[in-house]
């Protein structure tokens, strides 16, 4: 099979517009949040992890003015802009033309433009905007992608698996350059639903801590370019992944974690590796009550209970469908510079089984990366990144 090497990347959180400055500002330790309390997102106060829109606007200006000077930038929605102001930074550097038929653009993403059924914005834009394939087809051709992109929306795992689907395919040979770009935007909709689950907590997330009491949202947007034939300065390859699901609940997951621990386990034998060959474990972490327990008892299944492992939501919360993405680019940062990044809110363990959540940065060398994600429906995903020398 083919090798799946990572080319360039981009992140966009409240932390910053470019993967350099959010690393940068997580590897000192802030956080992104900000208590809102605004009546056309949230009937209560709450942290949240925003975009600044200035500044989006800003970017995509320049990027508008650079590939298409004729557009007018209203014609695109705030989540679109996202989506393009990442991917043409995490494409700019590359030496290689991705507009031919050897490359594929795979958007993934849980809601879309679901801020377009909002009253005073039902009438800004034509009704079919509001479906996640017009949203794909929107980006796919602002840059010109030869191939209608793929769309991919799992819930909460839809980052991951869509790493997933694009390293198979350029393993399969069906393409030699697949674009993978992960983002969501934070809307009445999104928030009130989580609301309606009694699931956000009222300050900052504390991922696996004993005093954690829910999840915090965020906005994001990342971007992936995996290759067979480019490859960034470190060689790091997707080298193994798979998915699994519990059938446990709609939203509540799996009591035991074994089918998270089936994905894992999958995910490990593809990349040919043990547990132990495991040197950091980039895990979901969303601060809830029933997802944190799950995943640590997953990693205990898995022999991983004494791996470093952190969860990167308490910089910038849950970014939904850009969360596998983006944490991703942060956990294979982490390998490029053998640095361990504190677990954001954690101080004391508050999962049934013991695990190794990093509490300060660690200099380490590192090898091999885990990368976990779970999701309504019961759905759970593992990749791991390795590096080749």
């Amino acid at each position: 099979m083919k090798p799946v090497y990572i080319a360039g990347d981009n992140i966009i959180t409240s932390l910053g517009f470019s993967t350099l400055d959010v690393i940068r500002q997580v590897e000192v330790g802030k956080t992104g949040f900000q208590k809102y309390y605004d009546r056309f997102l949230t009937p209560t106060s709450l942290p949240l992890s925003m975009i600044d829109t200035d500044l989006l606007t800003v970017s995509f200006r320049e990027t508008l003015s650079c590939r298409h000077p004729e557009m007018d930038e209203n014609h695109f929605t705030r989540l679109e802009k996202m989506f393009i102001v990442s991917i043409d930074d995490a494409i700019k550097e590359i030496k290689s033309d991705l507009n031919k038929a050897d490359t594929l653009l795979v958007i993934s993403s849980t809601k879309g433009n679901i801020d377009l059924l909002e009253e005073g914005k039902k009438d800004s834009f034509e009704p079919v905007r509001i479906f996640l394939w017009k949203l794909a087809d929107m980006i796919g051709s602002f840059f010109g992608f030869v191939n209608r992109p793929l769309l991919i929306s799992n819930a909460c795992i839809s980052g991951v698996l869509a790493l997933s689907t694009a390293s198979r395919m350029i393993e399969a040979g069906l393409y030699n350059h697949v674009v993978v770009a992960g983002g969501d935007i934070l809307s009445e909709f999104v928030i009130s639903g989580f609301l309606s689950f009694q699931a956000l907590s009222p300050d900052p997330c504390k991922p696996f801590d004993i005093k954690r009491n829910g999840l915090s949202l965020g906005e994001g947007c990342g971007t992936i370019v995996l290759s067979s034939k480019l490859k960034n300065s470190n060689a790091i390859t997707v080298s193994g992944s798979a998915i699994s699901n519990d059938a446990n609940h709609i939203s509540g997951p799996s009591r035991t974690g074994e089918e998270l621990a089936m994905a894992i386990g999958k995910a490990l034998k593809e990349a040919d590796l043990k547990h132990n060959d495991i040197s950091f474990i980039s895990a979901h972490g969303t601060a809830t009550l029933y997802n944190d327990e799950m995943e640590s008892k997953a990693l205990s299944i898995s022999g991983l209970q004494q791996t470093p492992m952190n969860s990167f939501k308490g910089y910038w919360g849950h970014t939904l469908g850009a969360a596998g993405v983006i944490e991703s680019i942060a956990t294979t940062h982490s390998m490029e510079s053998n640095l361990l990044i504190t677990s954001a809110g954690f101080n004391e363990i508050g999962v049934s089984v013991p695990i190794n959540v990093i509490s300060e940065n660690l200099h380490v060398s590192v090898q091999h990366c885990l990368k976990i994600a779970s999701g309504f429906g019961g759905c759970n995903a593992a990749i791991v990144f390795s590096k080749n020398d």
